[in-house]
């Protein structure tokens, strides 16, 4: 895929992020906050069943025995963040969940890319990646203290 593609793409995406948190937080005042993740969970493995479907099905998923445990991990991730908006977004608003969503992405993805670990090529420190997690650290520090 083209970089100025996947940027747009991921873009738009993140845009999605923004809405995920009110919209689960407006479910979890209906129904509970640990209810509402499961119901939010339930939906998106739904869409994703009718995804992988569509786009050819589940032939090679015997493949996911194979890998190591920790590559397993990516829906408990995605479910811890999902609870954690759910009980945050009250107290920080969707601009502080989003800000601070994104500060610690961008650290433990630098991180990551640093020690080139979990299949990752490395990418060593430079300063201008510290001096982006500064800024972004700085402008979510900005975003929540009010």
């Amino acid at each position: 895929m083209d970089r100025g593609a996947a940027v747009l793409l991921t873009v738009f995406a993140g845009g999605f992020i923004a809405l995920q948190a009110p919209i689960n937080s407006m479910l979890g005042k209906a129904v509970g906050s640990f209810p509402a993740a499961t119901i939010s969970f339930a939906v998106g493995t739904l869409a994703l069943a009718v995804i992988a479907t569509l786009a050819g099905g589940f032939g090679g998923i015997g493949e996911a025995a194979g890998l190591s445990w920790y590559y397993l991990t990516g829906g408990l991730l995605g479910a811890i963040y999902v609870t954690t908006v759910l009980v945050t977004v009250r107290a920080l608003g969707g601009g502080g969940v989003v800000a601070a969503t994104i500060a610690g992405q961008l650290a433990m993805s630098i991180t990551i890319d640093h020690f080139g670990v979990l299949g990752l090529d490395q990418r060593p420190l430079s300063l201008g990646r510290v001096a982006g997690i500064v800024l972004l650290a700085a402008g979510t520090f900005l975003i929540v203290r009010e």
